[in-house]
Order: structure tokens, then sequence, then C-alpha cells
């Protein structure tokens, strides 16, 4: 069997997609219209993937605001946002080219999702004829919808916890019910809670730790059998072809993210400047048992942000190095992070998101080449 591989989750949307978006916040189109280009652009999305020879597809997140923001609002500029949120919550991250993203801010309970990420997949998956994965958010994400210090009169911050857990375990299995093979987690809040930026508050409040056991509350819902296919992903941002947390080193994240019992993890690696010494931490982390599934670290042999299409070769290069550090049966390959985590990612480094649209299926299908050079070389 050769080396897993699949993508993170997000493929830039076309900007005939994200000036629908636009127009649809101004009430200059219907949502129906807007519905009409979001399910265009998934379609193209899975048949361009399909052609690339990956073994598992996705539909790029077409349909969503973004991979944080889909179960509480129909835009990122809070066009249909659900019921007990306001749109001026606190920073999820300052990028290093210097914008930021915010997210909205919780005003009472009960917190329930307006969007479950399988009404998504389930208009998707038509179009498929591979088997397809889904992305879904992390509980420690939403986490930060809460108030950093003080409660919410009326609804404390462990009720809104409990009902954050049945909505995140919810979303996972309504996913695997609607026929995803894989569900990863995306994590992009892991790194950057040590970030310790005194701009953004939560990243100085030791937030790594309370995120670990929190999607722990989440993962240990599901049996051993189910966990193999429930991922998680970690990187340090990637949104107008910036980073927010690159600076962090990998030592301070790794050993915490290996608790989670999670059957595999998708781990930016790519752009990373010094690849081997984390292959090396990896190896000395993975668990060979995480309570009854054995981990899988897919490193990312692809960097979305760069314009540059690897070589196969290069691909190949990077898992044999891994196989070095990490077993075999516990490597797998993917990109660096989602190719446009918001819907709305004018792709800077590239020109236009229509033209890094076309380089992420040329990245994809180099992945997909480049494994399996790297499984022939390594004999799996």
């Amino acid at each position: 069997m050769p080396i897993p591989t699949e993508n993170v989750g997000s493929l830039p949307r076309p900007m005939k997609l994200q000036e629908a978006i636009a127009a649809y916040d101004k009430g200059e189109i219907t949502k129906e219209q807007l519905t009409a280009e979001q399910d265009a652009a998934a379609k193209d999305s899975i048949e361009r993937m399909e052609a690339t020879g990956t073994p598992i597809v996705s539909d790029g997140e077409q349909r969503a605001s973004s991979f944080a923001t889909y179960p509480i609002t129909d835009t990122l500029a809070g066009t249909g946002l659900a019921d007990n949120l306001a749109g001026d919550g606190q920073f999820f991250a300052i990028f290093d080219d210097g914008h930021h993203r915010q997210l909205p801010r919780l005003t009472g309970g009960p917190f329930r999702y307006k969007t479950y990420a399988a009404d998504l997949f389930e208009q998707s998956k038509p179009y498929a004829t591979k088997p397809m994965k889904q992305a879904v958010i992390a509980p420690s994400m939403l986490y930060l919808l809460y108030p950093l210090k003080e409660e919410l009169e009326g609804y404390s911050r462990e009720q809104f916890l409990d009902d954050l857990c049945d909505e995140a375990e919810k979303d996972i299995r309504k996913a695997f019910a609607a026929g995803a093979e894989r569900v990863s987690i995306d994590f992009t809040e892991g790194r950057l809670a040590n970030k310790r930026d005194a701009r953004n508050p939560w990243t100085g409040e030791n937030l790594l730790q309370t995120f670990i056991d929190l999607n722990n509350r989440v993962i240990d819902r599901f049996t051993p059998e189910e966990r193999k296919d429930i991922g998680i992903h970690t990187c340090p941002g990637g949104d107008c072809d910036s980073v927010h947390s690159a600076d962090v080193d990998y030592a301070e994240l790794l050993p915490s993210m290996f608790q989670m019992n999670a059957g595999y993890f998708l781990i930016q690696l790519a752009s990373e400047t010094d690849k081997e010494r984390v292959y090396k931490l990896i190896g000395e982390n993975i668990r060979a048992d995480a309570n009854g599934v054995k981990q899988v670290a897919f490193i990312g042999v692809i960097d979305p942000l760069n314009p540059t299409v690897e070589t196969a070769e290069q691909v190949a290069q990077d898992l044999v190095t891994a196989a070095k550090h990490i077993p075999t049966d516990q490597l797998g390959a993917t990109d660096d992070c989602g190719f446009s985590p918001f819907s709305i990612d004018v792709k800077p480094k590239h020109g236009s998101p229509d033209f890094a649209r076309d380089i992420a299926f040329q990245k994809i299908t180099a992945r997909e080449q480049g494994v399996q050079l790297a499984s022939e070389q390594l004999g799996v």
C-alpha cells in the first residue's frame, strides 16, 4: 500500500465566486444566485482534484465562509450570523503582513451551530466519483467565542463548553453519516497559542493545554475504529499568502499535540526552515497506541503560499528523509495548509485567486506523483 496522502481542505475561490459573495453581502444578488456560484465552484473543484490522481478529494470548502466560521455565519462579513452572536469578537489572528481576522462574540446561550459541515458536504458529494473527506473546525477555535476573562450572565463557561462539545461531536458524526471517508479537525490555533502576541491577548493566556484537553473531550467520544479516520491539522496560518505563527517553535507544540487521541495529523512542513529537525520531533512524539489507534503523521510537502510548483522529486525526497525518523507505517503526505482557508482571499503573491487556483491543482498533482516515487523508493 503506498504512502497515504490527502489535502487539508480549502482551495482558492474563483474571483467570480468572491465577487458574488461581496454582491450578496451588499444585497445585490439573492441567496439562490450565490448558491449557484458556490455550486459551480464546488463542482469544478472536485472534477479538477480528481484529475490530479489524488485518492481522496474535497470540494475545497467553496461553500464555507471560512474553515473556522462555517458553523456560525453565511459569509465572512457576517451576513447570516447565528443566534446569540455579535460581530465584534476578539481577533483570531494577526498575520505577519499586518492584516487580521476577527471572530464573532458570544452574547448568551445556548450555543448552537447554524450550519454543519455535512450540510455543505451533501451538496457537493454527487459530483464526486472518488471518496471524499471533510474538514471541520476544532472546538478549541470556537472556545474563543466566549469572553476571555469574565463569564456571561446566565450562561457559564462550563455550560458553553458542554454545548460546544456536543455540537462539535455532532459536526463530525454528521460528516461521517453523510459519506465522508475521513474527517480532519482544523487546529491552527494550536501553534498560535504559544505566540504570546501582546496585540492579541488570548495568545498570552497559556491556552494550549486547555485546547488539547477540550479537543480530547470530543475525540474521546469516538471508538478507536472511528478515530482512525479522524485527523488533526496544524499550521502557522495561511491567509492572503501570509502566516501568523511560523516563528513559534514546533517543539512548543508537537509534544502536546500528539496527546490528542486522533488517528492522524496533517502537519505543515514544506515551508519550515529546518524540516529534518521537525521530522525527528514527530518521530519522538507520535504514538503507536493512542488509546487503541496508531497515529499517522501526514507531513506537509507542498507550500500553498508559494506560487512556485514543487517537483515530484522534491516531494519524494522530503518523504524519504522523513522516513529516517518516522516509521513508514506512520507516515503520510499532505499540503502545508488549506490553499485559502478564508473565502475572501486575494492571494497577492500569486497575482490573482484564479491563477492561485490553477497553481493549486498543479501542486496537488506534484504531491501525488511524489508520493508514488517515494513509495517505490521506500518499498511501501
